[in-house]
């Protein structure tokens, strides 16, 4: 039973989608660490630099003091000591990247339709008619109807 059980998860892990999948994780995890230091060493310091050079990840207000009373200067000094905050400025640098993911995933997505747009295959040429005498379906190259056996018109006499 055991030797089925994992027969049936192997097959499970080496099918396309899985692969696929843990592929996509792979490069996820490192498109995150590219956006966290995209926000991190270079959205947050211009930003800081446009707002009179505020560190948003110090951004914090102190809920509890700590074994050493404040004020606290940075919020590793706060932590440091112990104190309880409340840290907007990480939320903040979070949110940040999170706007920057999205619109990187709704480039790529935006890309790739426009790219499948652009594959569509022109609609093929009819392949069969209607007869005008019983309008079933017929070949188009036919020249007598299988139907109604009437003869066809050709085409450059028919009407149209």
């Amino acid at each position: 039973m055991a030797s089925r059980f994992l027969k049936e998860f192997r097959e499970f892990a080496v099918k396309g989608n899985v692969v696929d999948m843990a592929v996509g994780i792979i490069i996820g995890g490192a498109f995150t660490l590219i956006v966290q230091s995209l926000v991190k060493n270079v959205m947050n310091p211009l930003l800081g630099l446009l707002i009179g050079g505020v560190d948003f990840s110090n951004f914090f207000v102190v809920l509890k003091e700590g074994a050493t009373p404040g004020p606290y200067l940075s919020l590793a000094a706060a932590q440091q000591a112990g104190a309880v905050t409340l840290d907007y400025g990480l939320f903040l640098n979070a949110v940040i990247s999170f706007v920057i993911v999205a619109f990187a995933v709704f480039l790529l997505v935006r890309t790739i339709n426009r790219l499948k747009r652009e594959e569509a295959v022109a609609p093929k040429a009819p392949t069969d008619k209607a007869c005008p005498y019983c309008f079933m379906t017929i070949p188009i190259k036919a020249t007598r109807c299988g139907h109604c056996t009437a003869d066809l018109p050709s085409e450059e006499h028919a009407t149209p």
